[in-house]
């Protein structure tokens, strides 16, 4: 495959230096450390704190290990160094700590942990749950216990910080404030060995930390180890400038040469990444007292259209074009103290393809040293390969990855700019890309658990978490069971599934509940969600409901759930419930096809009333086997080729174009990449929430990069046919191609595929690799053939 050269998907080194194990009393024991707070300071209000403890050591040690946590957040030094960020986002009853070695850091004689601990209060990020401001460092054993967060460490509020409230063009914006400093009030120095801390109160000890299920008389945090690894972080330098005003700037800016503003001089200069990112901005400084530097960060510009237009507002053109382009965006704010070599870092990440810094000097020249960002994402590595006569593929491969690797931080999201929150929908999707491209299960593992503690009593799952306020979309429960199937297809590992069954029945019951004699589902509560569809009967995302209150979305999403859940349930539950849920199942499909099945026009109606068609329904009709062989191949070219139905966008074109496949219509894949194509034209490097490219909200959707699962499951062909892939389905769908080859990771090492035309013999030749102690099916024109670990060649007609 054409290497990814993208400083952005190679994953470094990070900067924590992970430990784990972590010891049986962390887990099982009352902490002798305590969480403690900054003494008169609020406990839910907005808030940057810094905490310290000097300590000394008579010789450097080998090991030095903390386990660490605050709330809201934290980041951690040792020596002015930083080892540790987070805590990895949950809930009061899943608090993560994280577990370091600090011993590298560590030195002998004097030594410094110090602490940044900010709440931001009511302005906080949707997905952040929160108890009260708090920090707590439990050392890892005797030895270590001389850093346990108590009274003897020193606190100080940081005035500096205010928060600041985007002006934006899009009404719903979830991803927390940004951040005025006045560094005329800033402790500079505060994380350094050598900082005078004397004026510093001491800290206000509360409670000991507890680890979830041990007891105490307390409040607070149930502590669970972090599951996952800590954040890649990589230095990225911007691409080029490409306006300024006030100043002439090359690119060596860019690069670290610094220049100087003169005094009483305003200068704006728009910077481009060349492709949409994640990261911490770092700026570096000099001298400039009070002058004043902005940082705006968007992920496009629009296009300035003036009000004669104002049909077309808020169109954003072609993403690589500033010309006649004007910029809405986040933005940090500096207020300069006039000392030297200053430092900025957000306290959270900003999501960015431009940014436009502003400098306004007073009296004082101001130099900026250096601007950069620190990439940050979860450190997924790329250990897929795909190769073939299309370089189109390659490219939309390349975006998918960068998508997904965008949205997925300590949890999936749907956007990094907008929300940073984890909705199932978009979760489904993003697991099985990591799943295909990296291998790497533990984001999809804390994703289906992360689900499964927002558990409703009444029996539905939220339709996203971690969230500070509820929300319910039913239908996405339903998707859970559908990400819970796909982890057991690919992964495995039955006490995880059997565990989280507990939850998949009490969704089923839910719905039960909510069904008719005849299967059919009435008066669902809540937001019913399935697409973003424009179509007739639909709105807000709700596909049309009969005069009834029946839905055939409602159906057949309640039938494939149940669908796999009886799967699920034969071979890894309850024998009892497989047996209910198959005659749930019988009994659903022959009322789906009772109520919507319209016989004249040779599809499935949205409603009994048959007064609205989408190419939804008729889809998942089927993928739930409601219609098989020549009939659903029949469906499938019906709803592919009628321009009247309602069309999917592109998050439900997942599940659109796996009913394709599965009737028999997997060849025309590559040719129903449209929008994928139009992204690329419109100068996207992450795929747009919507097919309206020019006036979408966010650029970057990892829903979107469902071809990252496709390209290889259906053009490849390579699927699990057996729970945890110990057996492998093979199936390639070609279509133009006449060369195609790659490779995806499995949990026992790789499986490969190359795919050859012989112009001169009208042969293909056809090799497939399949890791030791995996056999599968290879299945060309209908005839199958088996295979056997290793290596395996063929030629075909």
């Amino acid at each position: 495959m054409k290497k990814i050269a993208l400083l952005l998907i190679t994953a470094c080194a990070c900067m924590q230096n992970f430990a784990q194990p972590v010891a049986d009393d962390i887990l099982h024991e009352r902490w002798k450390a305590y969480w403690v707070d900054v003494p008169g300071t609020p406990a839910h209000g907005y808030g940057i704190y810094h905490f310290r403890k000097t300590f000394q050591l008579a010789d450097k040690p080998a090991h030095f290990v903390v386990h660490v946590s605050a709330d809201n957040r934290y980041k951690l030094y040792v020596n002015g160094v930083q080892v540790s960020f987070g805590p990895a986002r949950g809930d009061v009853y899943n608090w993560n700590f994280e577990t370091v070695d600090i011993a590298p850091q560590l030195q002998q004689g004097s030594n410094t942990i110090a602490a940044i601990v900010w709440n931001f209060g009511d302005e906080r990020q949707e997905a952040q749950i929160t108890y009260q401001t708090a920090f707590i460092l439990q050392g890892d054993t005797k030895e270590e216990n001389i850093v346990n967060t108590n009274k003897t460490w020193k606190c100080v509020e940081d005035k500096a910080y205010s928060p600041l409230q985007p002006e934006l063009i899009y009404t719903y914006y979830a991803a927390g404030p940004t951040e005025k400093i006045d560094y005329n009030l800033y402790p500079s120095g505060w994380e350094q060995t050598g900082f005078d801390d004397t004026k510093w109160q001491q800290a206000q000890q509360m409670w000991q930390g507890l680890p979830k299920g041990v007891f105490n008389y307390t409040l607070g945090w149930m502590l669970v180890p972090r599951p996952i690894p800590p954040m890649e972080l990589t230095l990225q330098r911007l691409h080029a400038v490409r306006v300024s005003h006030g100043i002439n700037v090359g690119n060596n800016f860019l690069q670290g040469k610094s220049f100087t503003v003169p005094a009483n001089t305003k200068v704006t200069l728009l910077l481009d990444q060349s492709f949409l990112t994640t990261a911490f901005p770092v700026l570096k400084f000099s001298k400039g007292k009070n002058a004043s530097i902005s940082l705006s960060y968007a992920e496009a510009l629009y296009i300035d259209e003036g009000s004669k237009n104002w049909r077309n507002e808020h169109q954003k053109g072609n993403r690589n074009e500033v010309e006649g382009k004007r910029f809405v965006g986040t933005k940090d704010e500096i207020i300069c103290s006039g000392s030297d070599n200053e430092t900025f870092t957000s306290l959270a990440f900003r999501t960015y393809r431009y940014i436009n810094m502003q400098i306004e000097t007073k009296d004082e020249p101001v130099t900026i040293n250096d601007f950069y960002g620190m990439y940050t994402g979860y450190p997924f590595m790329y250990n897929a390969g795909f190769n073939s006569d299309s370089a189109v593929l390659n490219k939309i491969l390349e975006v998918g990855w960068r998508t997904a690797r965008l949205d997925a931080q300590e949890t999936y999201m749907d956007c990094p700019y907008y929300e940073q929150l984890q909705y199932v929908g978009d979760t489904r999707i993003q697991a099985l890309v990591s799943l295909y491209n990296s291998g790497d299960d533990r984001l999809p593992r804390n994703a289906i658990s992360q689900i499964y503690n927002s558990l409703m009593p009444e029996g539905i799952t939220l339709s996203r978490y971690p969230t500070a306020n509820p929300q319910e979309i039913p239908t996405f429960s339903l998707i859970w069971i559908g990400m819970l199937h796909d982890y057991w297809m690919y992964h495995g590992d039955t006490a995880f599934i059997q565990k989280n069954l507990r939850a998949s029945r009490m969704v089923l019951s839910f719905f039960h509940d909510r069904q008719t004699a005849g299967g059919s589902l009435h008066n669902v509560p809540y937001w019913i969600f399935s697409d973003w569809c424009n179509g007739k009967g639909w709105h807000d995302g709700i596909a049309p409901i009969g005069k009834d209150g029946s839905s055939a979305m409602l159906d057949l999403q309640l039938l494939m759930a149940y669908e796999m859940a009886e799967d699920m349930e034969k071979q890894v539950g309850l024998q009892e419930l497989a047996a209910m849920y198959e005659a749930e199942i019988s009994k659903l499909k022959q009322s789906i096809v009772a109520n919507y099945w319209d016989e004249n026009k040779g599809l499935f109606a949205d409603t009994k009333d048959k007064d609205c068609y989408s190419q939804h329904t008729s889809a998942l009709a089927i993928l739930t086997g409601i219609k098989t062989g020549s009939e659903a191949k029949a469906l499938a070219q019906k709803i592919m080729n009628d321009t009247t139905l309602s069309k999917a966008s592109v998050y439900f074109r997942y599940y659109l174009y796996r009913a394709y496949n599965e009737a028999g219509l997997g060849d025309k894949y590559t040719q129903l990449l449209g929008i994928w194509k139009k992204n690329l034209e419109m100068g996207m490097t992450t795929w747009a929430e919507i097919d309206d490219i020019n006036r979408t909200r966010s650029d970057c959707h990892a829903w979107g990069s469902s071809p990252n699962i496709e390209l290889y499951r259906i053009v490849l062909g390579i699927d699990s046919d057996a729970p945890g892939f110990d057996k492998v389905k093979i199936e390639p769908h070609l279509g133009d191609l006449k060369n195609a080859s790659g490779y995806i990771p499995h949990p026992k090492g790789r499986i490969a595929t190359s795919y050859a035309f012989n112009n001169t013999t009208g042969k293909w030749s056809v090799t497939i690799n399949l890791p030791a102690g995996v056999t599968g099916t290879f299945i060309w024109k209908g005839k199958h053939y088996p295979l056997a670990a290793g290596e395996t060649k063929m030629t075909l007609e």
